[in-house]
């Protein structure tokens, strides 16, 4: 039973490692491409990274999010869009998996970021005032990526915001 265990531990770091070395070595390139609404790309001091994503920008999908899921393919995400910046807060009610929440201005500039959320945790958490959107990645992701505050998103959401690296 050990040896499985550490097996497959072994096994789902190989994935992680490989996913995460073909996203930085995908480098610039990848980044000249259109924008899509399926897709976010991130940018900073640490790297470039891309997730394609489930686009949540209707309340009834803001209010189903990520709930009663599983699981969240590592390179996947969901993409919160409000129609203005406002304040903006989560919670983990009916979800299963952790999540990280990088809470984005309008010109698509991470401003917080909340770590390893708790699933099934009701307790609000606060994305900060000026939020457009928030993109919610498997908990741990945003650390071990080294994603921090400061850090550029491009997405046509923010097109109309003047973003800080358009479309």
């Amino acid at each position: 039973m050990g040896n499985s265990s550490s097996l497959q531990t072994v096994g789902r770091q190989l994935r992680f490692y490989a996913v995460l070395v073909l996203s930085l070595v995908w480098g610039q390139a990848a980044f000249a491409q259109d924008c899509s609404v399926d897709t976010v790309y991130l940018k900073g001091s640490w790297g470039n990274a891309r997730f394609t994503v489930e686009l949540a920008d209707e309340p009834e999908e803001q209010a189903l999010g990520l709930m009663n899921r599983a699981s969240l393919p590592l390179a996947a995400g969901m993409y919160f869009v409000n129609r203005q910046p406002r304040t903006t807060s989560f919670w983990m009610r009916n979800t299963l998996i952790p999540l990280d929440m990088l809470f984005i201005d309008a010109r698509g500039v991470v401003q917080h970021i909340h770590h390893n959320a708790i699933p099934l945790d009701e307790t609000p958490i606060m994305g900060g005032d000026d939020i457009l959107t928030v993109l919610e990645i498997n908990g741990g992701l945003a650390a071990r990526l080294g994603i921090d505050v400061g850090t550029q998103v491009r997405h046509p959401a923010h097109d109309e915001w003047s973003p800080a690296w358009p479309c």
